[in-house]
């Protein structure tokens, strides 16, 4: 009797990963992808690279440098046990079914979202964790037949989202320094988020990643998502912006993204609701990244505060990142 590893093919790669800075409509992208009826987009998971670097810190550096990641008991119960794995849904069996078909632990990850995407009736699997958008390289080394969509957002509409979002246990709530200006922080983090996804990519193999814009999936949404689809090979659907159709929730309180609606213009405006002053200190943080995604360049005058809250903000900034890097080069010494 063949074994289960002789008996079913090698797992394919997941078809795709969803990138980009938190608070620019990865969310909403996800959902719309996961409305075609071919392919199921799991939802902020981040295990992938996250159980690899616990297993072993060096293991990012083995993968980057062509060597396979063994897989081990030891490595299925780290995934199996990872805190957000309930959000794919899978039971022991389909764990197991999983392992039983993987030598490596880049096959595993395959088997994995073939798992998901078969409990839901569909032939590809994928991903949506904001902050693989900083893991492009290690992600494009462990699944190299995958593709990466990164969705860039105003990063002033950005900032004042993040403002509001971000606690001192998530996203650049943490950073050291927060509460004394978590906007100027915010649009740094944007930055470097943005940046890190936008140079990996150019390290990947050409036609693995398409940058899209948010404001232009949100005013052109059937334009953008065949080209989408086009991207991933997939047929395009109509009903695939319908994502909303039969989930609204009305409950007081709830957030746009909890009551699943469309994307609901005005939610966040830089043009109303930063003053001049906080207009004139993104540019001296970001304003060079936006003139790089092709948009002009705001007002460029800033008063002497405003220099100064801004020199303050990069130092901080400077010094969370050289401390990263120091732990990162701690951790694989």
């Amino acid at each position: 009797m063949p074994s289960p590893r002789e008996s079913a093919a090698v797992p394919r790669d997941p078809l795709v990963f969803v990138v980009g800075c938190p608070r620019s409509g990865t969310t909403l992208l996800q959902r719309i992808l996961d409305h075609h009826p071919e392919l199921a987009i799991a939802n902020d998971t981040h295990f992938v690279t996250r159980v690899l670097d616990e297993h072993d810190p060096r293991a990012a550096e083995r993968v980057m440098h062509g060597e396979p990641i063994p897989l081990e008991a030891g490595l299925v119960e780290r995934v199996r046990g990872y805190r957000r794995m309930h959000r794919l849904g899978l039971g022991d069996a389909a764990f197991a079914c999983a392992a039983a078909r993987s030598r490596t632990y880049a096959e595993f990850v395959g088997a994995v979202y073939e798992a998901h995407a078969s409990q839901h009736g569909k032939a590809y699997g994928g991903e949506k964790t904001p902050d693989f958008v900083r893991r492009l390289p290690l992600l494009h080394a462990l699944c190299p037949d995958s593709k990466f969509v990164h969705i860039v957002r105003d990063g002033r509409d950005v900032a004042l989202s993040l403002v509001n979002w971000a606690t001192p246990t998530k996203g650049p709530g943490r950073l050291p320094g927060w509460s004394d200006d978590p906007l100027a922080l915010a649009m740094l983090w944007w930055r470097w988020q943005v940046t890190s996804g936008r140079e990996d990519a150019t390290l990947l193999r050409a036609g693995s990643v398409l940058e899209l814009d948010y404001a232009e999936l949100v005013g052109t949404p059937v334009e953008v998502t065949v080209r989408l689809c086009g991207f991933l090979g997939l047929p395009y659907v109509d009903s695939m912006n319908e994502y909303h159709a039969g989930r609204r929730r009305d409950e007081a309180g709830l957030s746009a993204k909890a009551s699943w609606l469309p994307p609901v213009a005005g939610l966040r405006d830089w043009r109303t609701q930063l003053d001049e002053p906080d207009q004139a200190l993104f540019e001296l943080l970001a304003g060079d990244l936006r003139e790089e995604l092709g948009h002009p360049r705001g007002a460029s005058s800033a008063s002497l505060a405003v220099r100064g809250r801004a020199d303050a903000a990069r130092a901080r900034f400077d010094e969370v990142l050289r401390r990263k890097a120091a732990k990162r080069a701690s951790r694989t010494a």
